[in-house]
């Protein structure tokens, strides 16, 4: 697999993804926690806890999902987030006792990872944006403890359409834009579960 889209034309695919998944994005977006990062008013307790929530996620995801695209993604090293998160944790001074399950799926295939990765990715993308507002929270406006929604920094945008690449031109070989489909909801479904199970 390349993940180079500019050997690929426009991939209607693509389209169809973001289409059938805008409702579950919205839901989780809809949630409290994922809220709270966008507030002016953020405290650090919710950084935190949000942090710590997606801890889970990345970490679930890098045992869980990067073994069985290793062979496809061929910059899947570089994805890694897990690590960034526990710097923040270290500058924050937050110690993450346990690790939470997030995907409770004994048959993911590889195109329905495909689609866990692409949310996942599409996380990264978002926090270039989140970024802008946690920056401004004192204790936080000195640009550290912030590595994780820095992502890919300057290069975010290209780690993301290269990603976009692996998915079409996978879902062009293999005809399995369902499945991919089905991985991405999945993905949302259990990232909300996750951080609503937290609620109080």
């Amino acid at each position: 697999m390349s993940g180079n889209l500019t050997s690929l034309v426009p991939s209607a695919f693509l389209n169809d993804l973001k289409n059938k998944t805008s409702d579950s994005h919205r839901k989780l977006e809809s949630l409290p926690i994922s809220a709270s990062i966008l507030s002016p008013q953020m405290k650090i307790s919710d950084y935190t806890k949000y942090l710590s929530l997606m801890y889970d996620v990345h970490k679930n995801t890098e045992n869980v999902i990067f073994p069985l695209l290793s062979e496809i993604i061929t910059d899947l090293d570089k994805r890694k987030k897990s690590h960034l998160i526990q710097e923040d944790f270290n500058y924050l001074q937050y110690n993450k006792t346990n690790s939470g399950v997030v995907f409770r799926n004994k048959e993911i295939t590889i195109p329905f990872a495909l689609g866990i990765l692409y949310v996942i990715e599409g996380s990264t993308l978002g926090g270039r944006f989140i970024l802008k507002n946690i920056s401004k929270i004192n204790g936080l406006d000195k640009g550290q403890g912030t590595l994780y929604f820095e992502g890919y920094g300057d290069k975010t945008s290209v780690f993301w359409k290269n990603m976009l690449g692996y998915l079409a031109e996978y879902e062009e070989n293999y005809n399995c834009g369902n499945k991919i489909i089905d991985g991405a909801i999945f993905a949302y479904e259990s990232i909300f579960n996750h951080f609503r199970s937290t609620e109080k």
